[in-house]
């Protein structure tokens, strides 16, 4: 494909190509586990803003937090502990769960949502551990009538991965060959008593568990393609990083069909993100890349084009796509099943750092 072709295959995108539902459906109504920053900053403002989405209940381990934000929300008709929602409180107000805890609280929300019979909207990574996220699935599995269940991937609605997705699926720079990915940050300065920090509730690490799986999955949604092997070293000097094992990480997936993608990811770094994949007739970048803004810049015979791609906040694209999914009753791309890829290959990320051997997945 030319240039000039890449300019037309640019120019006929459309960003919400997913959407079936319209203006006048819904709203799904949310119930927002987990009132953190990324929740009661991010995620319902979000919804707040979004085509299909209400937040009416709130959950948190504190019921005086709960409360607070309930009040705060002129939407929000309760306001339950933890215990509360387990027990099945409220049920007759809200549809869907977005669940938004860290990473080892996951399981039990999502089991309960499950068997309330609400749909889940389920922060990444899915689980603290492989196992956890397998109990996870196969809970769902089991279910009767199992309500609609995902994890929460923005950058699947992100339109300048999107976009990606397709200049790939057309032949836009020929066969891929290889992908360099990062994600990094500073969170040395948000204190010690964060739960990345903390095994228990964060599972194998700090850095590759919640920076480095950006890379990870944004690749396979772009390549449409599994992962099929991990190598990785890290290491953990700061003393904020003394009980995981990846203040700094470098992995490198093999994915099928022979691409290598090589992504690095810390928590003790500048702020940064950006994807690169190369092809043998050009090459896609995206930068920045996941830090709730996406550029993509397009190369092909020397000469590069800025794809002109809607500006969206990614969490009201994610909400909206998960409720129109709900609508149109189908299910959505990235399913449990598709979060359990990325928790195998977490793990053997982990494991190839300690054994410093090749793991197959």
């Amino acid at each position: 494909m030319d240039i000039e072709a890449v300019r037309a295959h640019l120019e006929s995108f459309t960003h919400r190509d997913w959407q079936e539902s319209t203006d006048g459906d819904g709203p799904v109504r949310f119930a927002m586990v987990g009132l953190g920053w990324w929740t009661v900053d991010k995620a319902m403002p979000a919804v707040e803003n979004s085509t299909f989405c209400e937040t009416t209940v709130v959950v948190s381990g504190s019921s005086e937090k709960a409360q607070e934000v309930a009040d705060d929300h002129e939407t929000v008709e309760a306001g339950l502990t933890y215990e509360q929602f387990h027990d099945g409180e409220a049920l007759e107000h809200y549809d869907a769960v977005y669940v938004c805890t860290p990473n080892a609280l996951h399981l039990e929300f999502v089991e309960s949502a499950v068997e309330h019979g609400k749909a889940v909207l389920c922060e990444k990574p899915m689980e603290a551990t492989l196992e956890r996220a397998e109990r996870m699935v196969e809970r769902h599995r089991r279910a009767a009538d199992a309500p609609m269940a995902m994890v929460a991937y923005r950058m699947h609605t992100e339109p300048a991965a999107r976009c990606a997705r397709e200049l790939v699926r057309a032949g836009a720079i020929g066969e891929p060959v290889h992908v360099h990915g990062d994600m990094s940050q500073g969170i040395v300065g948000w204190g010690r008593d964060q739960w990345r920090l903390d095994p228990e509730r964060a599972g194998y690490g700090a850095s590759v568990m919640d920076l480095g799986i950006y890379s990870l999955n944004t690749t396979r949604f772009v390549l449409e393609r599994e992962p099929v092997a991990a190598q990785s070293m890290m290491h953990s000097t700061h003393e904020y990083f003394e009980d995981v094992p990846d203040e700094v990480a470098a992995f490198t997936v093999a994915f099928e069909g022979d691409v290598y993608a090589t992504c690095t990811a810390s928590q003790n770094a500048g702020m940064n993100s950006h994807l690169q994949i190369l092809g043998t007739d050009g090459c896609l970048t995206i930068d920045p890349a996941f830090h709730m803004g996406s550029s993509l810049q397009v190369t092909v015979d020397g000469s590069t084009v800025d794809a002109e791609t809607a500006s969206i906040d990614q969490m009201e694209e994610e909400f909206d796509y998960f409720a129109d999914c709900l609508l149109a009753g189908r299910a959505p791309y990235a399913d449990l099943e598709h979060g359990l890829v990325d928790m195998r290959a977490l793990e053997a990320i982990y494991d190839a750092a300690d054994s410093g051997e090749t793991i197959d997945l």
